[in-house]
């Protein structure tokens, strides 16, 4: 049997998704190849799914500030991957960020969409969230209504949770026998000074003042479904509010929030995005009898260590014994943080281009140019 190169990257943000990286490498290395586009559960986890056999399904859903939109989820036999970005995520966004009002109402619309056409298992990858609602949003769109004191639904978005009352879960759709997984590296609790508003709403335009008030209305909406919900000790606030239980969960303040809703009303499971996304795209079975791995993303950069694409690869193809290189747009990570990573070298983009802008729109032929001198190397 002839040894492949497994290729398996994360998207170059911005210019190639991550098919379009693996089909650029694969095209120049000269010898056999097998593709296998990666993504970490934020932006791109779905195309990376499509790439690998699953189906896409598409539908007109609410964007995060209402307008509707056309996303997507990705199909293979009982389950269903759907990413947050899809419908939720910044990119949807038509201007500037409205950090006070804007839903996750749209995810809970492909969510419930995946049920009803049978999936018993929903991967829920999270990341690039335009919103801070909690996954109040999500909530609703699965059947459950958000109440004032007067018995009014409240309004969509984060802001809006501060004048919650109570929440009717009565019309609900019926989720038992379904699997959630919650795809995402994020251990970010619901509350505090490391939760989703004081860490994430600044990165989604809100002020000082709206990170405070989305951290008030965060702790009301916990406080609200410990005592409607059944939650235990999900919060409990003298006018500090203290994450505890579900919301004080590691996770639980991924997406702005969402990570909360899914362990408090879809009884989710978190798992670590990369890992779990590997698992399901079946790269175990690809990167046996691989001579070698290449991974990658856009930026190779400190980020990257916190649990990113690239590192997953590396210690996955570590597990089976294979070496690991890594091709990138730019990198800003040295040689001994790549070898403690697992990553053998770092091809980058900017080592053939140093002109950001060119790297960006050049980025496919480039790429291949690249490969070339990355097979010259690894490959000879």
């Amino acid at each position: 049997m002839v040894e492949h190169v497994l290729v398996a990257p994360d998207k170059f943000k911005g210019s190639l998704t991550a098919a379009e990286v693996a089909a650029a490498v694969a095209g120049a290395l000269g010898v056999p190849a097998v593709e296998l586009p990666v993504a970490d559960g934020g932006d791109g986890t779905v195309d990376a799914a499509v790439a690998c056999g699953f189906a896409r399904v598409s539908l007109r859903v609410t964007g995060p500030t209402g307008t509707p939109v056309t996303a997507s989820y990705a199909r293979r036999g009982e389950t269903a991957v759907v990413e947050l970005a899809e419908a939720s995520g910044l990119r949807r966004l038509p201007g500037r960020p409205e950090p006070l009002t804007a839903t996750s109402h749209g995810t809970g619309e492909l969510v419930a969409d995946a049920v009803k056409q049978g999936a018993t298992r929903v991967v829920l990858g999270l990341g690039g969230s335009a919103c801070t609602d909690g996954g109040a949003g999500m909530v609703r769109a699965l059947g459950a209504r958000l109440l004032d004191a007067a018995g009014d639904d409240l309004p969509p978005g984060g802001a809006a949770l501060r004048d919650l009352d109570r929440i009717d879960v009565a019309g609900l759709l019926d989720l038992s026998g379904v699997e959630f997984v919650v795809a995402s590296d994020v251990d970010n609790p619901l509350l505090g000074p490391h939760g989703a508003a004081a860490v994430y709403g600044p990165q989604k335009g809100a002020t000082p003042e709206q990170v405070r008030l989305l951290e008030a209305a965060l702790s009301r909406f916990a406080a609200v479904a410990t005592r409607t919900h059944g939650l235990v000790g999900a919060v409990e606030h003298d006018g500090r509010p203290r994450p505890m239980g579900v919301a004080g969960a590691p996770g639980a303040g991924a997406a702005g929030g969402v990570g909360f809703a899914a362990l408090a009303f879809l009884g989710a499971d978190i798992q670590p995005g990369i890992d779990y996304l590997l698992d399901l795209l079946g790269f175990n079975d690809l990167v046996k009898g691989a001579r070698l791995v290449i991974t990658g993303e856009g930026s190779l950069d400190e980020q990257s260590l916190r649990g990113k694409a690239p590192i997953g690869v590396a210690q996955a193809a570590a597990k089976a014994g294979v070496p690991v290189v890594a091709v990138c747009g730019r990198r800003t990570l040295s040689d001994a943080d790549l070898h403690a990573a697992g990553i053998r070298a770092a091809y980058a983009l900017t080592d053939l281009e140093p002109d950001p802008d060119r790297c960006m729109a050049e980025a496919a032929p480039l790429l291949r140019r690249l490969t070339a001198r990355l097979a010259a190397d690894q490959l000879s």
